[in-house]
């Protein structure tokens, strides 16, 4: 059975358009593989890639035309190499309401990639012959794009902070009859109640029940005509009964009732304007009743009457959408004064939000252009325009709406995956307009690791009441390192690109030596090593040759070895990780040459323009600990044959 075939043709169909040739072999079908006829042909109509789709049609310009034969396809698996078996759409030619001729679709599953062919009789293809591909995912995700933005939980849109009918006394007992509603808001009018501006706003409640009774009890009507009124000092009062929120009929404006609003600013401003305060509340109701119909509050409108003394019955009137009572009919009202500042209040409740800008971002550190968290973020913003214009705020994370906030609001919370995050908050206007600020984040939930160390190594230099030693370390992070520090035995910043310092420690006792590594997210990784720098006696070598003892406070432990003759050896067996060699050096002193382990290691020379004692003249680590032998031996340099030899250092 035919299916309806009309589809969205949008980013989620891929359309190739076919470039036909005959395919060189036989046609597809079995028997013709067997015996070729000449009055049959294989059209191959491309093989072409594509990021993804799971469903294959074709299509032709006109639905009447038909296809010389079936058409056959194959499918490459997303994601691997492997083909599919050939396969045949059907065709069970067109149906009412068709746009084009087509295939019926064939599921394939997720594939990227599609060969097809035709195989029939000799004869020309249709015009606008070409395969469809379809991603169902991206078919679906306008909806489903929907169902993520409609499942955040959005914040009530907020009423203006106002006096209720019970704010103000209403009496409801002298109201005539039920409310009557009309269809959203198009227009807001703007009056005065032309009762004078000598009033203390604490009396302004009595004013309002005074206009309802005036205007029930004198001029008949059902209720206080305006739908609301704002007193000299911007205090809001609730006007006509039937819901602040829904879209109250209101007797103010005579012939453009319907479908309308009104605003009663309480005095008389005919010399004199309203104040900043008044401003911004009118603007608030009327971006409030405006907005929530999706209609501009800075915008115009075509009106038609419904008669009044300025436009007869059935005339159109192009009105501002906050427009003065006297737009509509003739008097005065809502004074000259106000009326000027009209456009100032249209301005104040059609504008987008403004001064939108993130204060800080707790729980983000900023390093370079971008902001680095380890997951949770607590953005705090501010926005100029004042609370009572603001819909809600909303956040977006990489174009998805995250959560919603109302208006009053300035924080939020959330948790971001790991990768870089495009984050927004979006102020949004009563009016419907909106203002966004962004920010780069970049999500690093993951501490650094240390590639190598930390670890110590002896290095040459003074042994004259400490050891000398190098500080080794390799710290990386995906995303960068913000800082590396010694915690042990002292506090010091050692930068993110050195990989060793040097220092100096006690001998015979043990230190630790704590490194920590900080990326810019704020992760930190600790490590540590603890090294105890033992010396070595040259009383414990094994010698051979001719050696003769030296007695020296200036030596290490006030003793020494001396040799003249070459080829006299002394031999040093230890379990450590690193080794120096320490001597006496001075103008007369000679070389020596140093094997570790049987290897040659190579000559030292201890020669040195001016004498010095408790040298480290050569060191040696080694990335584990176990058993190592050291052995000098006496090179008998020409002129300067002597050597002094004052221990050995290691570390375990």
């Amino acid at each position: 059975m035919r299916r309806n075939r009309t589809k969205r043709r949008v980013a989620m169909l891929l359309t190739l358009t076919v470039a036909a040739s005959l395919q060189a072999g036989p046609p597809a079908t079995a028997a013709a593989r067997k015996t070729p006829d000449p009055a049959l042909q294989t059209v191959s109509l491309g093989r072409e890639s594509a990021r993804s789709f799971s469903l294959v049609g074709v299509t032709w310009d006109d639905p009447k035309a038909t296809l010389p034969g079936p058409v056959q396809l194959r499918t490459r698996k997303i994601g691997t190499t492997a083909w599919t078996p050939w396969q045949t759409l059907e065709a069970d030619g067109p149906a009412a309401g068709d746009q084009r001729g087509a295939t019926d679709p064939l599921w394939v599953g997720a594939s990227d990639a599609i060969e097809t062919r035709i195989a029939g009789p000799r004869r020309p293809l249709p015009a606008g012959l070409r395969v469809d591909l379809i991603n169902p995912e991206a078919e679906m995700a306008p909806a489903g794009r929907r169902s993520r933005t409609e499942a955040v939980a959005m914040p009530a849109r907020p009423v203006p902070r106002m006096i209720t009918r019970a704010g103000w006394g209403a009496n409801e007992t002298i109201v005539k009859a039920a409310p009557e509603y009309t269809g959203p808001i198009q227009v807001v009018f703007v009056h005065h109640t032309a009762t004078g501006n000598g009033y203390s706003c604490a009396d302004s409640a009595a004013i309002v029940r005074g206009i309802q009774a005036y205007q029930v009890r004198t001029k008949g009507w059902d209720d206080i005509g305006y739908n609301f009124l704002v007193d000299k000092c911007g205090n809001i009062f609730e006007g006509r009964g039937g819901g602040v929120g829904r879209n109250v009929l209101g007797a103010h404006t005579l012939g453009f009732n319907d479908d309308a609003s009104a605003i009663a600013v309480i005095g008389t401003f005919d010399a004199v304007g309203v104040s900043p305060s008044v401003r911004t509340a009118i603007a608030t109701v009327a971006a409030y009743k405006l907005g929530a119909a999706g209609n501009p509050p800075n915008g115009k409108v075509v009106y038609t009457s419904g008669g009044s003394n300025l436009y007869p019955k059935g005339a159109r009137a192009t009105l501002f959408r906050i427009s003065g009572h006297r737009d509509a009919g003739r008097t005065d009202c809502p004074g000259d004064s106000l009326y000027r500042q009209l456009p100032q209040i249209r301005a104040i409740a059609g504008a987008a939000p403004i001064g939108l800008r993130f204060l800080r971002m707790s729980g983000a550190i900023k390093y370079g252009p971008l902001l680095y968290t380890r997951g949770l973020i607590n953005p705090l913003w501010n926005v100029a325009t004042p609370s009572a214009l603001i819909a809600r705020f909303e956040v977006w994370v990489d174009g998805r709406l995250a959560l919603a906030a109302p208006g009053s609001h300035r924080t939020a919370s959330l948790r971001l995956s790991p990768g870089g995050h495009l984050v927004g908050v979006r102020a949004v206007h009563l009016s419907g307009r909106t203002t966004m600020t962004t920010a780069k984040i970049v999500s690093d939930p993951n501490a650094p690791v240390f590639t190598a160390g930390p670890d110590v190594a002896l290095r040459p230099g003074s042994l004259n009441g400490t050891v000398p030693i190098r500080l080794g370390w390799a710290a990386t992070d995906v995303n960068g390192l913000s800082a590396v520090t010694l915690l042990r035995p002292t506090a010091v910043n050692l930068g993110i690109t050195a990989r060793s310092r040097n220092g100096t420690v006690k001998p015979a006792l043990p230190t630790t030596f704590a490194v920590r590594a900080t990326d810019r997210a704020g992760n930190q990784v600790s490590a540590s090593v603890t090294r105890t720098p033992m010396v070595l006696s040259e009383a414990v070598t094994q010698r051979t040759g001719i050696w003769r003892t030296l007695r020296d406070p200036r030596y290490l432990g006030g003793v020494a070895l001396g040799a003249t003759a070459a080829g006299s050896t002394a031999t040093w067996t230890f379990t450590g990780r690193s080794a120096a060699l320490a001597a006496g050096r001075g103008a007369l002193s000679g070389r020596v040459r140093i094997w570790v382990d049987g290897d040659d290691a190579g000559i030292v020379d201890l020669g040195n323009p001016r004498t010095i004692y408790r040298q480290a003249v050569w060191s040696r680590y080694w990335s584990g600990g176990g058993e190592h032998t050291i052995r000098v031996r006496v090179e008998g340099t020409a002129g300067r044959p002597g050597v002094i030899l004052d221990g050995l250092v290691y570390l375990k």
